[in-house]
């Protein structure tokens, strides 16, 4: 065995994604002495790693050949879908008993898709969404919402302690992609509420900065309001997460929700002022600018 705090078994890992997210979470995986590898369709991207430790693969195939676990931190369903299941993909090139751990936010039913298809192909899926934005990447910090075979969850455990501070494992495969869909809910509908009270104080000529001082020594407080709560009195829509990708994420719940004859009215009013933000060219600004939008005409 090495000094690494990290079983040799798992060792080397791969990542592909190398974005807001995805760059500082490898390098906590290096500064946990994990040897890390990486892929990148944008060289660029990658090279930036390879000064802070990483290995530069020498292409797709022989990243996922060469590597015991690898990490996702992709945008949408589609390409995850892609990576995994396309021929040449994933499932083409891996080894017996590569693990996947995908960290991208994506539908939750698809990603049961794909974790069957996985495990018949001898590779185990585990769905690891996170909560917490770019400083909580940077910080190790993340919440991530686990979902996969209880032995595969454990085994990964040990890498996802360096990104994470607080680790969930909810259920079997898509459960922890549920569960980031019902986090993404609860953040938009209480952005919209924060949206709204806001303006009822205004309207009534009282100062929602003292409003929101009041309401957060009560049961009316919560984080959002605490930290989303003042980037709105401050105008401040520097992104932490994107307002397009929390888009993106309201997409998936609804979907999600109509597979299951759901109607959540909720969702729609955040799906709203989410496309009323977009359409006013604010879709790479902090997803909070969505309290802004949710009392149209205002």
């Amino acid at each position: 065995m090495s000094d690494n705090p990290v079983p040799d078994e798992l060792l080397p890992v791969g990542y592909i994604g190398l974005g807001i997210m995805g760059a500082p979470m490898v390098r906590n995986l290096l500064h946990g002495q994990v040897p890390v590898r990486v892929w990148a369709r944008r060289p660029e991207q990658a090279q930036k790693l390879v000064v802070d430790g990483a290995t530069l693969a020498d292409g797709f195939e022989d990243l996922v050949a060469s590597i015991r676990v690898l990490f996702l931190n992709v945008s949408d369903t589609p390409d995850v879908e892609s990576l995994m299941l396309d021929e040449g993909g994933i499932l083409t090139h891996a080894r017996p008993g590569l693990t996947v751990v995908d960290h991208s936010t994506i539908d939750p039913m698809r990603t049961r898709v794909i974790a069957e298809r996985a495990r018949a192909a001898g590779v185990a899926f585990v769905d690891a969404p996170v909560s917490g934005g770019e400083r909580g990447a940077i910080d190790g910090t993340l919440t991530l919402m686990l979902g996969g075979e209880e032995a595969d969850v454990e085994r990964v455990r040990p890498l996802l302690r360096l990104v994470g501070k607080t680790l969930t494992r909810v259920g079997d495969s898509g459960a922890g992609q549920m569960a980031k869909a019902c986090n993404q809910l609860i953040i938009g509908e209480t952005l919209v509420a924060i949206g709204e009270a806001y303006a009822l104080a205004e309207g009534a000529g009282v100062d929602p900065a003292r409003v929101r001082e009041a309401l957060l020594g009560g049961f009316a407080g919560s984080r959002v309001l605490e930290m989303h709560g003042q980037r709105l009195l401050d105008d401040n829509f520097v992104p932490g997460f994107m307002a397009h990708l929390h888009a993106k994420d309201m997409g998936i719940v609804a979907n999600t929700a109509a597979s299951l004859g759901l109607d959540l009215a909720g969702v729609e009013r955040v799906r709203a002022a989410l496309a009323r933000a977009l359409e006013d060219g604010h879709g790479n600004d902090d997803s909070t600018i969505l309290a802004r939008y949710c009392v149209p005409d205002r």
